[in-house]
């Protein structure tokens, strides 16, 4: 049987409204499919192994060296290449987070520890995960904000976790790909003088560029990242993958403040209108809201051809947990409509 762990399976089933998935809800910038469409010609030569023109534009874009970012077919790929670069014996995760850290880890043949996150203190990453840490990990993957929580871990805090890591020896993996949409400061910050620590983004969610597979690692541990680097096959990064982002990059600041300026409006909108149903919301800054509501919500939405994501496979929750990516103004009514004609039956 086909085994399909995270949102956005629209083919299998016939689907209308996806807020199963949590791309920007503006769509991919004009500019980018510009780029596309003007670059087909090219298409019929290998892609540049290195991405040297996209790390260049990054390295402007982030003020890191370009040396010290690695491109991939999104973090997903960088996370498995990562894992089976470093090979770790185990490795600490939190739950709930995104599945793929525990994938990697377990491909590698490691040991997966979970630190379990409390819903009374809204999922949030406490000062315990530093206990935890002194149980000497070989590697520690922390999603910010997490994924399905929405919870942000305060730059304080990852700053400890930094150092402590840093003193243990612990491989420290920050997964940023959703950080853009807050405004909260990225770790990256960190990486000069914390080889130990990696920075994990991807143009998949603010650009929506899921399709075309594009991700970045940056570690102030070049040696570490050659070796990722080489462990990869060639030609990773699609030219249309490498188009489109040093197009996407070519939008900055603008359409990151448009984005932000939309989901902070949107996600007061779509959080108001949950709660008026008389259902548990949880406040995360990310462009996603998980709440709670029966198990059965998920059929009778996709009876109308709207998918969600069940949370059910999400260590730490179950099938009353539920995430929704934001939409349109006019889609997310749709959805209110049809939740709130289930709640009534």
């Amino acid at each position: 049987m086909e085994r399909y762990d995270h949102g956005g399976d629209i083919y299998s089933r016939r689907v209308e409204l996806d807020f199963s998935v949590n791309v920007n809800p503006l769509g991919m910038p004009e500019a980018v499919k510009a780029a596309l469409k003007n670059d087909v010609a090219n298409w019929q030569t290998y892609p540049d192994p290195c991405c040297r023109e996209l790390r260049a534009k990054l390295s402007e874009r982030l003020a890191l060296p370009s040396s010290q970012i690695l491109c991939g077919a999104g973090a997903a790929d960088l996370i498995v290449r990562l894992c089976l670069t470093v090979r770790p014996k185990s490795v600490l995760v939190c739950a709930p987070t995104f599945s793929e850290y525990e994938k990697g880890a377990l491909m590698a043949g490691a040991k997966v520890e979970q630190y379990f996150l409390k819903e009374e203190n809204g999922f949030a990453l406490d000062e315990g995960i530093l206990a935890a840490l002194a149980r000497r990990p070989d590697m520690f993957f922390l999603c910010n904000p997490n994924n399905p929580t929405g919870t942000l871990t305060s730059p304080e805090l990852i700053k400890r976790i930094a150092d402590r890591c840093e003193e243990l020896g612990v491989l420290f993996v920050i997964d940023e790909c959703f950080l853009s949409f807050t405004g909260s400061p990225s770790a990256r910050s960190l990486l000069a003088d914390h080889p130990h620590t990696i920075v994990l983004d991807a143009f998949t969610k603010l650009y929506a560029m899921a399709g075309l597979r594009l991700g970045y690692l940056m570690c102030a541990d070049e040696k570490l990242l050659r070796r990722v680097e080489n462990f990869g096959q060639s030609w990773s990064v699609s030219s249309p993958a490498q188009t489109a982002g040093i197009a996407a990059l070519s939008c900055e600041p603008e359409w990151t403040e448009r984005t932000r300026a939309y989901i902070r409006r949107e996600t007061v909108f779509l959080r108001s209108r949950l709660r008026a149903l008389g259902l548990h919301v949880y406040d995360g800054a990310a462009n996603y809201t998980l709440f709670r509501a029966p198990e059965t919500l998920g059929k009778a939405l996709l009876d109308r051809g709207i998918l969600i994501r069940s949370c059910a496979n999400y260590d730490g929750l179950d099938g009353t947990y539920w995430r929704v990516g934001l939409k349109t103004r006019a889609d997310n009514i749709q959805l209110f409509s049809a939740i709130e004609e289930d709640l009534k039956r």
